[in-house]
């Protein structure tokens, strides 16, 4: 008994190597390591490389970054300032929390706008990451409030 082909099967045997070429092509082309990026390089254009990191504090090694390090890593790790994002406004808010409760001393206007703008540009708000919570109008009630409205 011999193989049995259809015709559905001989156009897909056909058409497979075209396929796989095209998205071999497409992953080359729009990978991170592709070809896309090598000629922005070679033209000059900005491409979207990531920055060098510090293997001490995993720190974005950019402008202000020392300044960072010799600040925020006095009482905590950088960890704790690399896991996290915020707007400007957002850590500007944590640094004033750490100054009212912490012992954080006051920065001169100068230093604390280097702070801010390194956090604010190398560890904003994110756009690619998690959605954003549920609405409470949208959230199914909680477990406790269900189980005390059943007693009552």
């Amino acid at each position: 008994m011999g193989i049995r082909t259809t015709r559905r099967h001989r156009a897909w045997s056909s058409a497979r190597p075209i396929l796989m070429t095209g998205l071999l092509l497409g992953a080359v082309l729009f990978s991170p390591f592709g070809l896309a990026q090598s000629t922005g390089e070679a033209s000059g254009q900005a491409t979207d490389a990531p920055l060098e990191t510090d293997p001490d504090s995993g720190f974005v090694m950019a402008e202000g970054w020392q300044t960072v390090k010799g600040n925020c890593t006095v009482c905590h790790s950088a960890a704790l300032v690399t896991q996290n994002r915020g707007s400007r406004e957002h850590w500007a808010y944590l640094i004033d929390w750490m100054q009212e409760t912490q012992g954080l001393w006051q920065f001169n206007p100068e230093m604390e706008a280097t702070i801010l703008d390194y956090l604010s540009t190398h560890y904003g708000p994110r756009t690619d990451a998690r959605r954003q919570n549920l609405p409470k109008h949208l959230m199914p009630p909680a477990p406790q409030a269900s189980e005390t409205s059943a007693e009552g």
